[in-house]
């Protein structure tokens, strides 16, 4: 099967479920987008990975990804290779320090934050695109970049909790405070 070059262009909130996120895939050589839904967890690790931060601790992706190097171990790329009830599945493709290849099968959330972290490829196949790819002709919801928004002033008292909630998590202490302060002074106007 024809694998199909693709990469991260946005992370947004998913709307339709709280605590859930879409990571926006594009085709490279096509329009189609592909939105794969995600959890908030992951996608604080791919939008950790995508600015370069790192948390006070390791996260589960920067452990994994630390013992496959130190290990020898590479990631040559990842493919969303499944799609089964409304869920991506993917696999890892990896190389031994000897050079043999083998493969991971993966959540594709998992997948996705140790690609960056490796700075390896992404492919998917014809059949996910036509079957959930779609297709974007403006620039409307899906402008939600990996960039965070400017200022705090611009989140909404829910986008708040959850960044507050993601700050505690990565253990950015001094994150936190600045995100509570500024829901302290809303709930006080």
């Amino acid at each position: 099967m024809e694998k199909i070059p693709i990469h991260i262009i946005a992370l947004a909130h998913n709307e339709g479920q709280d605590s859930s996120y879409l990571v926006i895939l594009k085709e490279e050589e096509g329009e189609r987008r592909l939105p794969v839904s995600i959890g908030s967890y992951e996608a604080q690790a791919i939008a950790a990975a995508v600015e370069g931060k790192t948390a006070a601790l390791p996260l589960t992706h920067d452990l994994l990804s630390h013992t496959m190097q130190r290990f020898g171990v590479a990631l040559e790329e990842v493919i969303i290779s499944a799609l089964r009830d409304h869920v991506f599945f993917s696999t890892l493709v990896c190389r031994s320090p000897e050079g043999a290849v083998f493969e991971l099968d993966s959540r594709t959330s998992d997948a996705l934050a140790l690609a960056i972290r490796f700075g390896c490829p992404i492919f998917t196949n014809m059949t996910i695109l036509n079957e959930a790819g779609i297709y974007w002709e403006n620039d409307g919801p899906l402008t939600h970049t990996l960039h965070p928004k400017s200022g705090l002033g611009g989140y909404s008292e829910e986008e708040l909790e959850q960044l507050l909630q993601d700050a505690i998590d990565l253990e950015d202490y001094q994150k936190a405070a600045t995100i509570r302060d500024e829901l302290n002074k809303r709930k006080s106007n």
